[in-house]
């Protein structure tokens, strides 16, 4: 089964936790504290790995929880950091993040690597809370929390050349007679129901990827019949061919179909109208095609290269594969997106940075305290400990959360929630 778009969870691993402990050497007075640090958590990390053609093993197995880092030990010693879960995907992989529409990563070639949940470092140890003024402290960090993410992953298949056209116009025999792929071929629609990839040598020994794609019909960039779910494909090909069944078998106008299709391919992405075509006149051998050409020659008003083929008979094929071989050696590369100056800009010291909380008020009269920031210092805080929740409230106090609270009317004794925990508000 060919599976070309799924949507996964992703968790980087939890930091392991800092160690709260002392030496007790018996020749050592006053030793002081000996708390290791957490280790740190793996990282989710995508890899591209050649052999894969389809994104197949992710339509069971959708959940990626990479393991936390080991905790602190005594005697300063450091928690083992957790091996990174690496996942293979096949080439040509778009990871967009779910919740934002932010790209991620783009994953072509063979080898190449992108972190998608990071793990999160680890707690320190009471070692490196000691100070002059405290020199046995009794507090550590509980590890920090991983990434996680819901994204979605697209295969858009990595072809120089892609066959478009409408439903049984011989994209599918073409591609059969000059290479050595087998797609199903017969005489009813939507016969191809995945893209199919086949390797194309011409006479001088060039060659390239060609694919071809499901059937287009007008509405497809819409979600109109089976096309629409493989547009995508198109977007990586460098050049664009045409079929057009130019004997009108079953009474379209070629030149229509061909304005249809240019216009599915401008309202799915305008780059693509930027792409390099070649038209082919395809069933040339059968009755009516000749004098269809001359009537498309005659209404076609932009200079696009036209190549009578028959892919029955190939006739005429030899020149269609050194032309299309001649538009990739000047084709140049076209990027899948372009980074907006809003994703490239450095925020600079002097700029004002998000709010590192919101303060809301529920409908039970409790006081919500969010904030990505916020939670994570609440996640890291070992409230078993009463010098750690006693930093955990410094913490708070110099974010600003005290003084906003009172801003909001808030007055001693009324209840304050971060996540699912709730605290009472003293002044």
């Amino acid at each position: 089964m060919f599976v070309d778009k799924v949507k996964i969870y992703a968790k980087g691993g939890d930091g392991g936790n800092g160690q709260v402990s002392y030496r007790r050497e018996k020749y050592v007075p006053d030793g002081g504290p000996a708390g290791g640090d957490g280790g740190r958590g793996a990282s989710v990390v995508f890899e591209v790995e050649e052999g894969l053609r389809t994104l197949m093993d992710f339509r069971y197995n959708r959940h990626f929880k990479a393991p936390k880092g080991e905790n602190g030990r005594p005697k300063n010693q450091h928690g083992k950091n957790a091996d990174d879960m690496i996942v293979k995907v096949p080439p040509g992989t778009t990871v967009v993040d779910e919740l934002t529409g932010q790209i991620i990563a783009d994953l072509t070639e063979a080898g190449q690597k992108a972190v998608i949940a990071k793990g999160g470092r680890g707690g320190r140890g009471n070692t490196r809370f000691a100070t002059p003024a405290n020199p046995a402290p009794d507090t550590a960090e509980n590890g920090e929390p991983g990434q996680e993410r819901e994204v979605t992953l697209e295969l858009k298949l990595l072809a120089d050349v892609g066959l478009v056209g409408f439903p049984s116009v011989g994209k599918s025999t073409l591609l059969s007679v000059v290479s050595a792929a087998k797609p199903k071929i017969g005489d009813y629609h939507f016969t191809t129901l995945a893209p199919n990839l086949g390797v194309v040598e011409t006479v001088d020994h060039r060659s390239f990827v060609m694919a071809d794609l499901p059937g287009l019909i007008e509405g497809a960039h819409e979600g109109t019949g089976l096309g629409h779910q493989f547009l995508r494909h198109i977007e990586r090909t460098r050049v664009i061919v045409h079929v057009i069944d130019m004997a009108a078998i079953e009474g379209r106008d070629p030149y229509q179909d061909y304005l249809s299709i240019q216009d599915e391919l401008k309202q799915y992405n305008l780059r693509l109208t930027e792409r390099p075509k070649v038209i082919v006149a395809n069933k040339m051998d059968m009755p009516d095609a000749s004098d269809n050409l001359e009537m498309f020659r005659e209404q076609l008003t932009e200079d696009t290269p036209i190549f009578p083929v028959s892919a029955l008979t190939k006739e005429g094929l030899k020149g269609l594969l050194s032309q299309v071989a001649d538009e990739l050696e000047q084709a140049p590369e076209f990027p899948l997106y372009e980074e907006s100056e809003e994703e490239t800009r450095v925020l600079y010291k002097h700029e004002k940075r998000k709010e590192p909380f919101v303060i809301t008020r529920a409908d039970d009269g409790v006081y919500d305290v969010a904030g990505v920031e916020l939670e994570r210092i609440f996640k890291m805080t070992d409230f078993q400990r009463d010098e750690s929740v006693r930093r955990f409230a410094r913490q708070l106090r110099k974010m600003g959360v005290d003084a906003a609270l009172r801003e909001r009317g808030a007055q001693n004794g009324e209840l304050v929630r971060i996540l699912n925990y709730e605290f009472e508000f003293i002044e």
